[in-house]
C-alpha cells in the first residue's frame, strides 16, 4: 500500500472516530438552543481544563512555533509561549467578572451590545468574525499542507474530509459535543506531542548532539539575549493576547464552567499546561534548524529527514488531526453563536428551536468557504496579523468596560477606531514592506503596540475630561443582569 493510501486510511479512521464520539455524546439527550451555545454550568475543572487547552492548541502549533524556534530561537519561543498562554490567565480574571455582571450571558458581543450600544457592537462583531474565520481557514490550510507534505494527498481532499467530520458532530451536538471531543483530543495531543519531541531528540543522538550544529552555525538561536528574537517575541505577546481575547470559544467556556471557582482553576491550569507544550513545539524548530530547515514546514521536514519508522509518521498524522479538529469545532460553533442574538432581535416571534436550526446552518455556511481557501494553499499569516491589529485596537475599551462605569459607548467606539487607524499607519504591506515614509513604518511591534497605547490614552483621557467638565455618564451594571436572559422559546430581545 502506498504512503498516500496509508495516510488517507489513517485520516479516515481518525476523523471518523472523533466524529462518532461526538455524535454519541450529542445523542445522549435533546439539545436546546441554550445547550448548543453555552452548555451552561455543566463542566467541572478537569473537563474545562482539557477543553480550554485542546481548543487553544490547533494544528498551527506544528507550523508556527517550530518556525519561530528555527528563525528567532529561544527568545522568540518564550515570547510565543507567553503570548499564547497569558490569555488563559486573563480569562481567569475577566471570566469571573463577566459571569458576575451577566450570569445569563452567552458571548462577548452580547455584552458589548448591552454595555456600549449598536455601533460598538457591530465593530466588535466584525472583529470577532473576521479573526475566527481567518483562524478556521488557517487551521484547514495547515492540516491540508501537513498531509500533503507527509503523503502528497491533494489539499482539497484533506480539507473536505476534516471539515465534514467536524460538521457531523458540531452541527448536531453544539458546544457540549465539542467540549466532550476536546477532552478526548487533549488526551491524544499531549502524549503524542511529547512523544514526537522525544523521538526526534533521540534520533539526533540526544539533546547535546542535536543542538551542536546550531551552536556552531547560529548560536544566537540558543540565547535569551538575542535582540531580534526578543523583539519578535514581544510582538507575538501583544498580537496573540489581543486576538485571543476576541475568541468566542473562550467566552463560551466561561459559561460552560460549573461556577466561578471552576473558571479560575481551569483557566489558570490551562496557562500552566499551554506554556510547556508550546515550548516543546518551539524547540522542535531548533532541532529542525540543526538540519537546515527554517520555514513553516520545519517540523515535518525534520520528521521526514530523520527517516523514522512508519508508525511515527502515523502518530504525527493523528496528532495533527486531533489538533485541527479540537480547534475547528470550537471556532465553528463559536462563530455560529455570535449571530444568535441578532436572529432573536430580527425575528422576535421565532421559536428557539427554529433559531437552533439556523445556527446549525451557519456552521456549515462558514465552514465551506474555508475549505475553498484551504484548497488553494494560501499563506494566511498576513490576514492573521491584520486581524491581530484590529483586535489590539479594541481590546482595552472592551475589557475596561467590564470595570469602569464611566466609559461610554462613544468613548469605546472612537478610541478603538482611532487606535486601529494609528496602528494601520505602521502596519506593513502584504510583502511586509512599509507603505509610507513614517519612522517605524512596517514595524510589527509598533503597529501592534500603538493601537493599545492610543486607545487606552483616549479612553482614560476622555473619561477624565468628562469628569472635569461635570458631564460624567455612569453605566448601571445591574442592567446586564436584568436585560440579558437565557435563551428560551418565550425569550425575545428588543430591536433597540
Amino acid at each position: 500500500m502506498s504512503i498516500g493510501a496509508v495516510a488517507l486510511a489513517v485520516m479516515l479512521v481518525t476523523v471518523a472516530a472523533f466524529a462518532l464520539l461526538g455524535l454519541v455524546q450529542a445523542g445522549r439527550h435533546a439539545i436546546s438552543l441554550e445547550d448548543f451555545m453555552v452548555s451552561r454550568n455543566r463542566i467541572g475543572t478537569g473537563m474545562a481544563l482539557a477543553t480550554i487547552v485542546a481548543s487553544a492548541m490547533g494544528a498551527w502549533i506544528l507550523f508556527s512555533p517550530p518556525e519561530v524556534g528555527a528563525t528567532s530561537g529561544i527568545a522568540g519561543i518564550v515570547g510565543y509561549c507567553i503570548g499564547q498562554a497569558t490569555p488563559a490567565a486573563m480569562f481567569a480574571v475577566v471570566g469571573v467578572r463577566i459571569r458576575h455582571l451577566m450570569p445569563q450571558g452567552h458571548s462577548l458581543n452580547e455584552y458589548v451590545l448591552h454595555r456600549f450600544g449598536n455601533a460598538m457592537y457591530l465593530l466588535t462583531l466584525g472583529i470577532i468574525v473576521f479573526y475566527m474565520f481567518v483562524y478556521v481557514a488557517a487551521e484547514l490550510t495547515a492540516i491540508a499542507k501537513a498531509v500533503q507534505i507527509m503523503a502528497d494527498v491533494p489539499l482539497w481532499v484533506t480539507a473536505l474530509l476534516v471539515i465534514t467530520a467536524v460538521f457531523a458532530y458540531t452541527v448536531v451536538g453544539g458546544l457540549e459535543a465539542t467540549i466532550f471531543t476536546d477532552a478526548i483530543q487533549f488526551a491524544v495531543i499531549v502524549p503524542l506531542l511529547l512523544l514526537s519531541f522525544g523521538i526526534a531528540v533521540m534520533a539526533l543522538g540526544g539533546w547535546g548532539a542535536a543542538i551542536a550544529p546550531v551552536q556552531q552555525a547560529a548560536p544566537q538561536l540558543l540565547s535569551l539575549g538575542n535582540g531580534p528574537g526578543i523583539k519578535f517575541g514581544a510582538t507575538l505577546v501583544i498580537a496573540v493576547i489581543a486576538a485571543e481575547m476576541f475568541n468566542q470559544g473562550n467566552w463560551q467556556r466561561i459559561y460552560a464552567c460549573r461556577n466561578s471557582q471552576v473558571v479560575r482553576r481551569s483557566f489558570l491550569g490551562s496557562f500552566l499546561i499551554i506554556l510547556p507544550l508550546l515550548l516543546v513545539s518551539g524547540l522542535l524548530g531548533i532541532l529542525a534548524a540543526s538540519l537546515g530547515f527554517t520555514d513553516d514546514r520545519a517540523f515535518f521536514s525534520l520528521i521526514q529527514a530523520l527517516a523514522l519508522p512508519g508508525w511515527v509518521g502515523i502518530a504525527v498524522l493523528v496528532l495533527a488531526l486531533a489538533l485541527v479538529m479540537s480547534s475547528l469545532d470550537t471556532l465553528l460553533n463559536g462563530i455560529a453563536s455570535l449571530f444568535t442574538i441578532d436572529m432573536m432581535r430580527l425575528f422576535p416571534q421565532m421559536r428557539s428551536s427554529r433559531i437552533l436550526q439556523l445556527s446549525r446552518l451557519l456552521i456549515v455556511a462558514f465552514g465551506v468557504p474555508a475549505v475553498l481557501i484551504a484548497a488553494r494553499g494560501y499563506n494566511v499569516l498576513y490576514l492573521f496579523l491584520l486581524a491581530d491589529l484590529v483586535c489590539a485596537g479594541a481590546i482595552f475599551p472592551v475589557l475596561f468596560g467590564l470595570y469602569s462605569r464611566r466609559l461610554t459607548g462613544s468613548m469605546a467606539l472612537w478610541s478603538a477606531l482611532i487606535g486601529i487607524g494609528v496602528g494601520a499607519l505602521f502596519f506593513p504591506r502584504p510583502d511586509f514592506s512599509p507603505w509610507n515614509g513614517l519612522p517605524f513604518a512596517g514595524d510589527l511591534l509598533v503597529s501592534f503596540a500603538a493601537p493599545i497605547v492610543v486607545s487606552t490614552a483616549i479612553s482614560l483621557g476622555w473619561i477624565a475630561l468628562m469628569a472635569q467638565w461635570g458631564r460624567t455618564q455612569v453605566f448601571d451594571f445591574t442592567r446586564l443582569k436584568t436585560e440579558i436572559k437565557a435563551y428560551g422559546d418565550s425569550e425575545v430581545l428588543p430591536l433597540n
